[in-house]
């Protein structure tokens, strides 16, 4: 074999090595943590549950990243019972934004770190059955408003008449991609002008298209998801990267 071929095949074992070490990096905490030892494994749970009960709720939507600039994720659903957290749905891949996690300001393309409560579900669908959220059905008459000079920044408006004349930027709720979803409740009280609105968790275009912003997912996730959401429990979500949970 030549050294040319051979190049070659070490060249197509490191991207292959390559594709497999990201792969690998977006896995879940719970996927990480089984890496580690026994007892570090339940000392890196015990550390999550800790940080759980501070959140004052008995449901987390945990959201993780390798790191703060991939749009890859996972999104896993722990609830706690009779005093115990368990894992009620295991690591479901997400897309996050285009620019990775750490969003500032309207249109950066970053998904927001941090712990937020949830808002009302949503979808252009019929609500789904088994759904405990609130649900709107959305028209194409309503919009969400992301104009930073807008009285109505950051909310849900409906308005018959021409939008264009009231806002000088929106989005239109009737997008096949939000044939259902649920607000994350980023900079709602207060609202910030221009720190970034329209966080939603909704359906995504394909596993390797990331979003605006927003945690997006397959259909068929995004409904155990939003059916597993218990309004009783005051859920919460939870976004960041694996080291900083």
């Amino acid at each position: 074999m030549s050294c040319k071929s051979i190049g070659k095949w070490i060249s197509l074992a490191i991207i292959l090595y390559t594709l497999s070490a990201i792969t690998n990096t977006t896995t879940s905490v719970s996927i990480a943590a089984s890496n580690l030892p026994s007892a570090q494994q339940d000392a890196y749970q015990q550390n999550l549950f800790r940080t759980f009960d501070q959140l004052h709720t008995e449901q987390v939507v945990l959201v993780t990243a390798a790191h703060n600039n991939t749009f890859k994720g996972t999104l896993q659903v722990y609830t706690k019972q009779n005093g115990q957290w368990t894992l009620q749905l295991s690591a479901l891949p997400v897309v996050l934004g285009k620019h990775g996690l750490g969003k500032t300001k309207e249109g950066d393309g970053k998904t927001p770190i941090g712990t937020y409560s949830l808002g009302t579900a949503f979808g252009t669908a019929p609500k789904p059955t088994g759904l405990q959220l609130d649900y709107e059905q959305h028209t194409a008459q309503d919009y969400w408003v992301d104009d930073v000079n807008s009285s109505d920044y950051n909310q849900k408006v409906t308005e018959s008449g021409d939008p264009n004349q009231r806002w000088a930027s929106y989005e239109k709720m009737n997008n096949p991609l939000y044939k259902y979803g649920m607000v994350v409740n980023y900079n709602i009280n207060p609202i910030v002008k221009g720190k970034g609105s329209a966080i939603f968790v909704h359906k995504w275009r394909s596993s390797t298209q990331p979003t605006d912003g927003c945690i997006a997912l397959s259909e068929a996730n995004l409904l155990k998801v939003l059916k597993a959401i218990d309004p009783a429990k005051s859920p919460k979500i939870r976004i960041g990267t694996v080291n900083a949970r």
